[in-house]
């Protein structure tokens, strides 16, 4: 019963996720600001993206949402890569997996977007922050941060992505 309860949950949590319309922004690209943070400094992006999770942590769920009113998590990707990184990028998911460079799971770095296919045309994105955890917004949670090795997560991890090779 337990099982299928968290079995539950865990749909529950990704299914704001689904990337299946388009939107405002439907190039796959990454356009840096003049004050972009280099992404290849690992320490200044992992303390930028504990700082906005500080900032979000509990921030709920809402589809289509980019405030601190809502966001679902293909939004508060766009948001803090734009806000807090400087760097614009598609606002969907499906778009989101298509930017930057494929990275394999095991030479992730703090800001590589890690992707999980958790249904049938459905994707869910977050931002890898160091020590084998992401930051993401669940629709149980809220924003959080949940570990990449997790069970439900390491099943159905897709594919990570590095901005800034392209």
């Amino acid at each position: 019963m337990i099982r299928y309860v968290l079995c539950g949950l865990a749909m529950l949590v990704l299914a704001g996720c689904a990337s299946t319309g388009g939107s405002l922004q439907e190039s796959a690209t990454v356009t840096p600001r003049d004050d972009a943070v280099d992404l290849a400094d690992r320490q200044a992006v992992r303390r930028i993206l504990l700082d906005q999770y500080a900032q979000w942590k509990g921030t709920p769920h809402r589809m289509g949402g980019v405030s601190r009113d809502g966001v679902d998590c293909s939004g508060l990707v766009q948001r803090t890569f734009l806000a807090r990184l400087g760097h614009e990028i598609p606002r969907t998911t499906r778009r989101q997996a298509k930017v930057g460079q494929p990275v394999s799971r095991d030479q992730l770095r703090p800001g590589d977007l890690v992707f999980f296919r958790t249904g049938y045309k459905t994707r869910h994105v977050g931002i890898y922050t160091g020590d084998a955890r992401f930051l993401h917004a669940s629709s149980s949670e809220g924003v959080t941060t949940s570990e990449l090795d997790n069970p439900y997560w390491a099943s159905n991890y897709w594919q990570s992505r590095r901005i800034g090779m392209e």
